[in-house]
């Protein structure tokens, strides 16, 4: 009987256990989901934000995706009944088919630009040692296409046709010449007519000169001077034999690399103005160019490399035509992805580079010897290039290898990760971000300043700002239990306290790595357009093109037209001195080229003597 009261008597209490277990358990259960639905409400809120913020008006897509439902059965539907006619029609007689087959249409050649309706303009060029000395006797005439700040021109170009007499070459006064010999060299044309019909007594002909025989006086005999044929040289060109001249050039790489024209909207738009050019054309003037051209980025880059205090650099990616397979067979592919690179030397180049992978050895290659200040994002790929070691699978032993850069941190990749707590209703990320803008402000006043004079004003009412922060948010982290956006802002800056903290150490240095992303705009802006680069190659000349654009722009000077003279310049141009035709050093070239030569639309170019190192340090 005691037993069985005592037993009644527990009951209750181990029912209140029981129930107090499962509460918990499910507490536990609640929490883990609550914490889950406050974290699909922020992803949800920020792809809100990213959508719908500061677009007018958002084209609703579910109607366009039932029409997109119905049109897909109907294709393949389509699909099917033709896949059942050619399966009728295979056991038809060859003869048959062959009666249905597109004759392929013979290449016509080069096209005749004279019957174009387009205006004419004439460019005379001469031989300067004959002009005066010789007679003209014709003209050989051939034909590009210029570029004119308001539509295209057709250019004539006239090579004057010179009649020069030799005096050293003699035979006896003929009644009819015929050709002894005709030489052709790359600067001019010559034909030197010396015998006449019967070979005369008392001459041979040596090479291809005519000269008196051994023993006979040639002054004596009745004799009369042979002449040449000359034509004045062809200028110099970087695409011999070319349709197009360098403005036309120029103004077709201008439209797709800066102003974001794809090629087969410049194609229709030059059908429209009277003389189409194809879009493959276009694409393989724009990869030579940028290949050839790119010989000048690599002198800057070298200089850059060797002399920048700071480089900054960000990345974005790109997408690449896929190549068609081994096998010959056309099956659709999805395109590559690829990553242009770019990279500010101070306030003197902007390089991008094109690379196939986002990876540290890529990183490195591009930054290999270089000692300076780094300004990049926290990515993973720098971690290699700042500790000084080579990347897995980077055969690099240089023993002489210079010190790795320091690393620049972005205070606007740290506000950034708050901005996305804050937009969520986080108190701490709306504390962060009054922190971190207090910190841009005090440093605003001092953009103005020269270097030496900014790191003072910095020490003096920066570094406190930079320390409160720091102290703030450490202790704000330690209070922190959960995963989430504000864990997420609060241990990036930690982690990159260093890197942050990098801009005080000289007056040079920026807080924010802005400028590079900016300059990454012109590509993420073109992309909408052209979509997709037509191979790797091609990628890598685009990045030079780009290279040069984005300098011009730094140095305030005209893309279209550096690009039209430097095509024109760079065939007469020394290899070594490439540097100098750089954006950096292109206004103090150009004032020493003659402006006169210049101003043609293509013709020959003097090239000044190098500067004197007094000379490059008094233009400095």
């Amino acid at each position: 009987m005691h037993d069985a009261a005592t037993t009644r008597d527990n009951a209750p209490d181990e029912r209140i256990s029981k129930l107090e277990g499962e509460l918990a358990t499910l507490r536990g259960a609640y929490a883990r989901l609550h914490h889950l639905y406050t974290r699909a409400l922020e992803e949800l809120e920020l792809v809100r934000r990213r959508m719908f913020v500061a677009k007018a008006e958002r084209v609703d897509t579910s109607a366009d995706q039932l029409a997109f439902d119905k049109m897909f059965e109907q294709v393949e539907g389509l699909r099917h009944a033709l896949a059942a006619i050619d399966a009728a029609n295979a056991d038809k007689p060859n003869n048959e088919d062959d009666g249905r087959k597109k004759k392929r249409h013979k290449p016509t050649g080069r096209r005749d630009l004279s019957k174009t309706p387009l205006p004419v303009e004439r460019v005379e060029v001469i031989d300067p040692e004959l002009e005066g000395k010789a007679k003209r006797i014709g003209l050989e005439e051939s034909q590009r296409v210029v570029f004119r700040r308001g539509g295209r021109v057709r250019l004539v170009l006239a090579r004057v046709v010179y009649k020069q007499f030799d005096i050293n070459c003699c035979a006896p006064a003929p009644t009819a010449f015929r050709p002894a010999t005709i030489v052709a060299g790359s600067a001019r044309k010559e034909v030197c007519v010396s015998l006449p019909e019967s070979k005369p007594t008392g001459f041979v002909v040596a090479g291809d000169r005519c000269e008196a025989a051994p023993g006979v006086c040639a002054p004596a005999a009745k004799h009369s001077p042979a002449f040449r044929i000359v034509t004045a040289a062809m200028p110099k060109e970087l695409f011999p034999r070319g349709l197009l001249a360098p403005s036309m050039i120029a103004h077709i790489l201008f439209d797709k690399y800066v102003m974001g024209v794809p090629f087969y909207r410049q194609e229709q738009q030059s059908a429209v103005e009277g003389f189409r050019i194809g879009r493959a054309t276009m694409c393989r003037y724009a990869e030579d160019a940028g290949a050839t051209l790119g010989a000048i980025v690599e002198a800057a880059r070298e200089e850059a490399l060797a002399t920048a205090f700071c480089l900054s650099t960000d990345a974005t990616g790109i997408a690449i035509q896929p190549t068609p397979l081994e096998d010959g067979k056309r099956k659709r592919q999805p395109c590559r992805k690829g990553h242009f690179f770019v990279t500010l030397a101070d306030r003197d180049h902007i390089f991008f580079d094109y690379q196939t992978k986002h990876t540290s050895a890529a990183v490195w290659e591009m930054f290999k010897g270089f000692s300076g200040y780094v300004q990049a994002d926290a990515h993973a790929i720098y971690d290699a290039l700042f500790r000084g070691t080579p990347p897995k699978g980077v055969d690099d032993d240089d023993a002489t290898r210079a010190p790795p850069p320091k690393e620049v941190g972005c205070w606007s990749h740290s506000r950034r990760k708050f901005w996305e707590a804050a937009v969520c209703k986080h108190p701490v990320g709306l504390d962060g971000l009054r922190l971190i803008d207090k910190i841009f402000e005090a440093d605003r006043l001092f953009a103005d300043m020269p270097p030496a004079q900014r790191k003072k004003s910095r020490d003096l009412i920066v570094r406190p700002l930079v320390d409160a922060f720091f102290l703030w948010a450490k202790s704000e982290l330690a209070k922190t239990k959960e995963r989430g956006l504000v864990a997420t802002a609060l241990g990036y800056s930690i982690r990159q306290e260093q890197a942050l903290r990098r801009f005080l150490d000289d007056g040079r240095l920026r807080l924010e790595n802005n400028a590079a992303e900016r300059a990454l705009r012109t590509i993420a802006i073109g992309r909408k357009n052209w979509l997709f680069c037509g191979s790797d190659d091609h990628a890598s000349a685009a990045a030079n093109l780009f290279s040069l654009f984005a300098s011009c722009k730094l140095h305030g000077i005209d893309q279209e037209a550096y690009l039209s003279e430097v095509i024109m310049v760079m065939p007469y141009w020394p290899r070594d001195r490439y540097l100098e035709l750089a954006p950096k050093y292109w206004a103090r070239t150009r004032a020493r080229i003659d402006a006169d030569e210049l101003e043609r639309p293509l013709g020959p170019i003097s090239v000044p003597p190098p500067l004197t190192a007094e000379e490059k340090t008094a233009s400095r």
